[in-house]
C-alpha cells in the first residue's frame, strides 16, 4: 500500500474536511486526534503559486493536506495536479480524465506519497457510474460504464482511490455498495464517499464501506458541519463524527 501521510484510525478510517483557516483547521485536527485531512481548495487562488505556498504553510502544522478543486469544478483539475506536484501533500482530487495527468506530474517530480482519486458519479443505476467528470466532457452526452471497468481506467492512470460524488446522502447508498464491491474486486486500498454527509447519515454510509475489505476509507463532509454565519467548521460536529468512527472500527 500506499506509504500515506494520512493518519487514518487503526489503520482504516480518516476524515476529509475543510477549514475556514490555518487556526480552524488545527482545533479540527486536534478534535480528531490527527485522523483528519483538511482540504485546501484550488478555486480560492488566482495563481498556482499562491496555492502552493499556502499548502506548505498548512503542512508545516498539520503534515498532510487534500488539494481539493472547489465543488468538483473539472475546470480546476490542473491546478490542483500542478500544486500537488510542488509539495506532495499526501492527497489530491482529480476528475477522471485529470488522474493521469497528476499521476505524471507527481512521478516526474519523484513524489511518491500522495493519493490521487478519481471522480465518477451516480447514474441512478447500481453498477454503472458516469466518468465524463472533466472540463469539456461533463458538457458531452453522459459517459456511463460498468463500474468494474471504471475502476480499472483508474488504475491504469495510476490513480488510488474512486471519489463518489456527488452521492446526495443516502440517494445514492446502493450504487456505493456497488461501487465498494468493485473497489475491493479490482484491488482499490481506498474509497472516498463524497456528496451531501452529514451527522445523520455518516455512520451509514461509513458502515456500508467499513463492512468490506477495502483497506483505507475517507468520506468527505463538508458543508453540513460548516457554520453559516462565521465560515469555521464546527469542532463539536467533528468530535461526533470522530467518535462514529471508533465506534465502529
Amino acid at each position: 500500500m500506499l506509504d500515506t501521510k494520512i493518519k487514518f484510525y487503526k489503520g482504516r478510517v480518516a476524515l476529509n474536511v475543510l477549514a475556514k483557516d490555518l487556526a480552524n483547521a488545527k482545533e479540527i485536527y486536534e478534535a480528531a486526534e490527527g485522523h483528519v485531512v483538511v482540504g485546501l481548495l484550488s478555486k480560492n487562488y488566482d495563481k498556482i503559486e499562491d496555492g502552493v505556498a499556502e499548502v506548505k504553510e498548512y503542512l508545516k502544522e498539520l503534515g498532510v493536506v487534500s488539494v481539493g478543486l472547489g465543488a468538483g469544478d473539472p475546470s480546476q483539475f490542473q491546478k490542483a495536479a500542478l500544486i500537488s506536484c510542488e509539495t506532495d501533500p499526501g492527497h489530491v482530487n482529480q476528475v477522471f480524465t485529470g488522474a493521469g495527468y497528476a499521476a505524471g506530474a507527481l512521478k516526474a517530480k519523484g513524489y511518491g506519497r500522495t493519493y490521487i482519486n478519481v471522480l465518477m458519479s451516480p447514474t441512478g443505476e447500481p453498477g454503472k457510474v458516469k466518468i465524463n467528470t472533466g472540463e469539456l466532457s461533463e458538457k458531452e452526452k453522459p459517459a456511463i460504464v460498468d463500474v468494474d471497468t471504471a475502476v480499472a481506467m483508474l488504475k491504469d492512470m495510476k490513480a488510488h482511490s474512486v471519489k463518489f460524488f456527488p452521492m446526495g446522502g443516502l440517494k445514492s447508498i446502493e450504487e456505493l455498495k456497488e461501487v465498494v464491491k468493485a473497489s475491493e474486486r479490482g484491488g482499490l486500498e481506498l474509497i472516498e464517499p463524497t456528496g451531501g454527509i452529514d451527522l445523520e447519515n455518516f455512520e451509514e454510509i461509513l458502515k456500508v464501506c467499513v463492512e468490506s475489505k477495502i483497506p483505507r476509507i475517507m468520506p468527505h463532509i463538508y458543508g453540513s458541519i460548516i457554520d453559516k454565519e462565521t465560515g469555521l467548521t464546527r469542532v463539536e460536529d467533528v468530535k461526533k463524527l470522530y467518535e462514529i468512527i471508533k465506534k465502529m472500527v
